[in-house]
């Protein structure tokens, strides 16, 4: 016979959710719906509830499941749409789907006025986007024609909100007529505004940061991806930064956009949280704040499923969904809505159907179905009969199944052969039919049969039970203690009926060994047979791990029993890491640490490393200085010395005995160390002066040495025979010099300067002391004597008499094409006073230059020299030779090759280079020749490669390769062409 199994609808297919663009030339919109039902699913469809009549508008056709809306019209046919489908066993409904029609209009043709800006002030063309829907759009700029866009970095940025262009600071190359170009990715359309000229007016100021484009608080659902917009106008352009408030940045973010735009991807809810944006430049700074929250779209966390139920039974459906805001649970029976509380006291017939499950919260709404099928039948074992064959181990317990299909339940008897069977001792009728034998023995053997009967009939099935020996464990496993790394066993072995299969199975700690899946530390020691007939299953444990320490047991087991012995593995090794570091008494230099022990792994822990790190090397672990000194294995705590003051540190425990290291322990929350006063104090002190300026300079002082917040210098100065020392505080820690105008100092003055630092605590030691010199003048004489010539058709060398004054700190030569180059973008060339030399590189072949050559000092240039003028060679042969033959000759090889002719704007050949050199390495033995061939050594052994190039006074040509093997014979490699000007050997 065919069994047929009916059911009720399960849908394929829903509808989704449909932009219908107004232009579009396919005049017709398809909503899916497909369900699988036996019988099949007849369809209808719902618009905002209220059910379509499919043949009173001939707008709507049903294509099998799917509705098609030819020529939509767009206030008849918008709303949501939901798919129900039928059958004889119920009535499920789909998913609603929305129908919304899209559109982007075009800009208005009014002309766009002209935006004036100062040069260096912050400026904002609005974009203004025609009405549109949806509301997702995409913003570009184009700059005088299409498709030129503008490029956006940290001084240009584009809100992909407003579609606004932002220009931090505009500078004179801005101008031009801008058009915003706006895209709707979800009708495939795009327009752009009439064009706005941006005329910058040429005035140059600054001002602080002003952040103009601010993200607003914002919902997010858990798993979406968030992007957070941040620009500031400002010139100097502004440095945008982002933080959490009271927490660490997500390490799910990223930020783009020269650091407009935040990211947080896969968003969850410890993400949630207020956000800052902080804008600033040396003129000031600006900040916003907003918040994400995070919510959650519906989730089942129980759910309901297919069920069948006997008649007059009891029954509960129940469904939960999580999410935020918590989602509100409604119930369907066939489509319609069940307000019943769905506990089912005393099914019937009436009670089946399809299920749904609604559960719904602001972000959206999901569907569980399920089908309810209430039966009545008489009991069958047609599908399920009582087990023809049972096997029962001797002095065991046995079970014999029996679960006919009935409804409602039946109740059970049992018999053997024609005997009844009654509850008993040893016997045992269960309420759902199953019977249960205890200490069975051979006289149990024989045929029993299950009787089930209900109000609707009745039935029996037989099986026969053999009883067989019974399993028993002959060598258990033992006790073992080792160390990590080494090997051991356990040995188990069982007797057993020898008409039956044995297998054993090893556990540790209750989770079975995989053997195969483990075959690196684990390994059967089969031994066949083992003693009396019986079977070995030893377990060879290879390369011990912490990990497997525990109790290991064996289970000997056949088709009809199983026997266990158990036994345990101790490994021994390296500590676990610490646990719970926290940090307390928190001092300028000094913080006690508390911990908590890890595990010891079986040998006791002798010591305890303290690591720390720092906000000024955060990838950098080191031993910290503790005291004292040694940390025994006994302790919990410790007082960790020698630390910066003012610094954010963490820290770490490691635990150590004498088998080994063991890993560290998590890192404890960050703490910040008192302030102190400053010990180190800035160093380089120099400087001097130019007309009626005094410039002192030093080196700032690392950040880690601050030591206190409000961190700043005091510079003290006098004249070298004055008294009074003049004192000016600099404020800004970074800072690299200070600049005292005094029209009154004289030329060369000599002044003692000194340097401290100071914070919030105090002052720290003045520098050591250092002179300089007031109102220093540029060099008055020009270097003579200068000469030049040309090295090849790149380089030249170029040098001067140096200039006798004592003020000259070093020269700068400079040197351009007379024809091509402007003097303002000449290349230069700066060199210490003690230099009055130097080469010339990256020049162009065949070229006529001009040289200059200016002493200066800290003042400025003196006046330059008179220039020089030279002539660059020309360009070295860009063709390689033409590698003609190669021949053995006895211990050499011969490698001849054509002439190579220059072309027309190339230097002549004077010669050519070769260079013989191990195929590995980029250096060998060089060569010069004015031949056309050459003789070169055979070696027995490696491949060697031969390069030939010609060379003339414009410098090295290009060259060609040859690949020769050490076995004697010799192999071809194409030429290959590299043109340069000088040669690597």
């Amino acid at each position: 016979y065919v069994l047929i199994v009916c059911y009720g609808p399960v849908f394929e297919d829903q509808p989704v959710e449909t932009i219908y663009p107004e232009e579009s030339p396919e005049a017709k919109i398809t909503m899916s719906c497909r369900a699988r039902a036996n019988p099949p699913a007849t369809y209808q469809w719902r618009l905002n509830s209220q059910s379509i009549d499919l043949d009173g508008d001939n707008h709507y056709t049903l294509v099998g499941g799917d509705l098609v809306i030819s020529n939509p019209i767009k206030n008849k046919h918008v709303g949501n749409y939901s798919c129900v489908a039928t059958n004889d066993y119920g009535t499920v409904v789909s998913r609603e789907a929305g129908v919304r029609f899209g559109y982007l209009d075009f800009f208005s043709s009014e002309e766009r006025e002209a935006v004036h800006v100062k040069e260096g002030q912050g400026a904002v063309l609005l974009c203004a986007p025609p009405p549109h829907y949806p509301h997702e759009l995409s913003f570009r700029w184009i700059l005088n024609e299409f498709p030129i866009f503008i490029t956006l970095d940290k001084r240009r940025f584009v809100s992909q909100t407003t579609g606004n262009l932002y220009i931090s600071k505009v500078d004179l190359s801005d101008s031009g007529n801008y058009s915003c170009f706006v895209s709707s990715a979800s009708i495939a359309k795009s327009v752009f505004s009439k064009f706005i000229p941006l005329v910058p007016l040429t005035e140059r100021w600054k001002y602080p940061a002003d952040i103009k484009v601010k993200f607003p608080d914002t919902y997010a659902l858990v798993g979406q991806n968030v992007t957070m917009e941040c620009f500031a106008l400002g010139n100097p352009i502004p440095q945008i930064r982002w933080k959490k408030m009271n927490g660490e940045l997500p390490s799910n973010h990223d930020v783009s956009m020269a650091g407009a735009h935040l990211h947080l991807y896969n968003v969850q809810y410890e993400d949630e949280g207020t956000y800052e944006c902080e804008a600033l430049n040396s003129k000031g700074k600006d900040w916003h704040r907003a918040r994400v929250s995070v919510e959650a779209f519906p989730e089942w966390t129980e759910s309901i499923n297919s069920t069948e139920k006997d008649i007059s039974s009891d029954y509960t459906m129940s469904c939960v969904a999580s999410g935020k805001p918590k989602p509100h649970v409604q119930w369907l029976k066939n489509s319609y809505y069940d307000k019943r509380d769905l506990r089912f006291s005393g099914l019937t017939f009436k009670d089946s159907g399809m299920y749904q499950c609604i559960a719904e919260n602001r972000h959206g709404v999901i569907y569980a179905n399920a089908e309810l099928r209430v039966i009545a039948c008489a009991p069958t074992f047609e599908h399920n009969p009582v087990k023809w064959r049972i096997l029962g181990a001797k002095n065991g317990r046995v079970v014999i199944e029996c679960k006919p299909k009935a409804a409602p339940k039946p109740s059970f008897s049992w018999s053997k052969g024609t005997e009844l069977l009654f509850n008993s001792t040893r016997v045992l009728i269960w309420e759902d039919g199953s019977l249960e034998i205890l200490n069975v023995t051979e006289a149990d053997e024989g045929r029993y049969t299950c009787f089930a009967e209900n109000n609707r009939g009745q039935a029996n099935s037989t099986g026969s039970l053999s009883i067989t020996e019974a399993t028993k464990i002959t060598l258990a496993p033992s006790n073992a203690d080792v160390t990590v790394g080494e090997n051991t066993h356990m040995q188990c072995a069982a007797s057993h009926d020898s008409t039956l299969d044995i297998t054993f199975v090893w556990t540790l700690d209750a989770h079975t060994i995989d053997i195969d899946r483990e075959g690196s530390h684990y390994e059967r020691n089969l031994q066949l047979p083992y003693q009396n007939g019986g079977s070995s299953g030893e377990l060879l444990i290879k390369n011990t791990q912490l990990k497997h320490s525990g109790r290991y047991t064996c289970t000997a087991q056949t088709p009809v029993d199983n026997v266990t012995a158990s036994a345990n593995l101790v490994v021994r090794g390296p500590p676990g890491s610490p646990g719970g570091v926290r940090v307390e008494e928190i001092r300028d230099k000094s913080v006690r640490l508390i911990w908590s022990r890890g595990t010891d792994n079986h040998s006791p822990i002798s010591k305890y490393t303290i690591q720390c790190r720092d906000s000024f090397s955060q990838e950098d672990w080191r031993d910290a200085t503790t005291s004292p000194p040694d940390v025994e294995g006994n302790a919990e705590s410790a007082t960790v010395v020698d630390l910066f003051p003012w610094t954010e540190y963490e820290f770490r425990v490691i635990a150590t005995n004498t088998l080994g290291t063991g890993d560290p322990s998590s890192p404890s929350p960050k703490v910040t160390t008192l302030e102190a006063v400053p010990v180190v104090a800035p160093s380089d002190i120099g400087g001097g002066g130019t007309s009626r300026e005094l410039t002192i300079t030093w080196t700032p002082v690392q950040p880690q040495y601050y030591y206190g917040r409000n961190f700043g210098y005091i510079i003290a100065f006098k004249p070298r025979d004055g008294y009074e020392w003049r004192k000016v505080t600099v404020a800004d820690p970074g800072a690299k010099h200070y600049v005292h105008k005094d029209s009154s100092i004289l030329a060369s003055t000599e002044f003692e300067v000194k340097v401290k630092a100071f914070n919030s605590k105090g002052e720290g030691p003045y520098s050591l002391m250092a002179v300089i010199y007031s109102a220093q003048d540029v060099p008055s004489k020009a270097p003579t004597s200068v000469g030049a010539r040309a090295l090849s058709a790149t380089e030249a060398i170029v040098w001067w008499l140096p200039v006798t004054q004592h003020t000259v700190e070093g020269y700068q030569v400079r040197y351009w094409r007379k024809a091509e180059d402007s003097e303002t973008s000449s290349q230069r060339v700066v060199l210490s006073s003690r230099e009055n030399r130097t080469r010339l590189d990256n020049m162009r072949p065949d070229s006529h230059y001009l040289i200059e050559v200016k002493a200066y000092n800290a003042a400025g240039y003196g006046p330059p020299s008179q220039h020089l003028q030279i002539y660059t060679k020309k360009a070295p042969p860009s063709r390689p030779p033409k590698i003609i033959s190669k021949k053995l000759k006895g211990t050499s090889v011969n490698i001849a090759w054509e002439h190579v002719e220059p072309l027309a704007n190339e230097s002549t050949i004077d010669g050519y280079k070769v260079l013989y050199r191990q195929a590995s390495k980029s250096t060998g033995t060089l060569f010069n020749t004015g031949k056309r061939s050459i003789d070169l050594p055979m070696h027995k052994d490696g491949d060697y490669i031969v390069e030939v190039r010609a060379y003339s006074e414009g410098g090295d040509g290009a060259v060609a390769q040859i690949r020769i093997s050490g076995n004697t014979s010799i192999k071809y490699q194409r030429n290959t062409f590299t043109k340069m000007y000088k040669a690597p050997f």
